[in-house]
């Protein structure tokens, strides 16, 4: 490992999880964010021991302040999602829904990079589930990759952006959505902060409003499954602050 340790830009989560390692084997963890990262999520970092650099407005801004410390540090450079260990870390969680749900027949998971949904399809199809992949109209990577027949840039400007703001997804990301049994939906901002309420009030679960984003796919509609099928939602992003959610409550 490099003495500079490691750095890798992020929504806050995959920075977390970063700092979070990093702390454990006593390796400096530099974590550079968008200036709009939740603060519940910065304070985090910090008091995992990162350094902080809150750099630009998106994702994209932080990825190549990231990029550019790598290279005039030497820090070795961590990818939020577009790697294969990325994703398949993220991946192992199917095979825990599926000890608990061995006759799954479709998972729903919302997509940002495509690190989570990658590894997610992978290990889904290779068990013959369906996936359901779920963005926002105006955080649409994966859709609008689908559409052009390749990765493409797209503008970033959704309640979930903080967690799903990549401009663009991963090759595999778009490899794994062409595939039998994958099915990509869209759904609103405001179906979004609906299904987030919900699961407040109706299970007291507070999330991210990219965790949200995967049930709002089917509260909205955008998915509707079939007479007896057997649906598991991925509620991915718990970093929140809750005040919005318990004020008057």
């Amino acid at each position: 490992m490099p003495d500079a340790g490691a750095v890798i830009a992020s929504g806050g989560n995959a920075g977390l999880a970063c700092a979070w390692a990093a702390a454990r084997h006593s390796v400096p963890a530099t974590v550079f964010v968008p200036e709009t990262a939740p603060a519940v999520k910065v304070d985090r970092l910090r008091r995992l021991g990162a350094e902080v650099h809150q750099i630009g407005t998106e994702y994209a801004d932080a990825r190549d302040a990231a990029q550019k410390h790598a290279a005039e540090t030497g820090a070795l450079l961590s990818h939020a999602y577009d790697h294969p260990l990325i994703a398949a870390g993220a991946g192992t969680v199917m095979e825990e829904i599926l000890q608990t749900r061995p006759d799954l027949d479709t998972v729903v998971v919302a997509v940002g990079g495509g690190g989570l949904f990658t590894g997610v399809a992978v290990s889904a199809l290779e068990r013959g589930v369906r996936v359901v992949a779920v963005e926002p109209y105006r955080c649409r990577a994966l859709n609008a990759a689908l559409e052009a027949g390749a990765v493409v840039d797209v503008p970033v400007d959704s309640v979930a952006a903080d967690s799903l703001g990549a401009r663009h997804v991963s090759s595999a990301a778009l490899e794994w959505a062409r595939k039998d049994g994958v099915r990509s939906v869209l759904v609103s901002d405001e179906a979004i902060v609906s299904a987030r309420r919900a699961l407040w009030d109706d299970r007291r679960i507070a999330v991210e409003h990219a965790a949200a984003t995967a049930l709002s796919a089917l509260t909205s509609g955008a998915y509707r499954p079939r007479p007896g099928e057997k649906v598991a939602v991925l509620l991915c992003g718990a970093n929140t602050d809750p005040a919005d959610l318990t004020h008057g409550r």
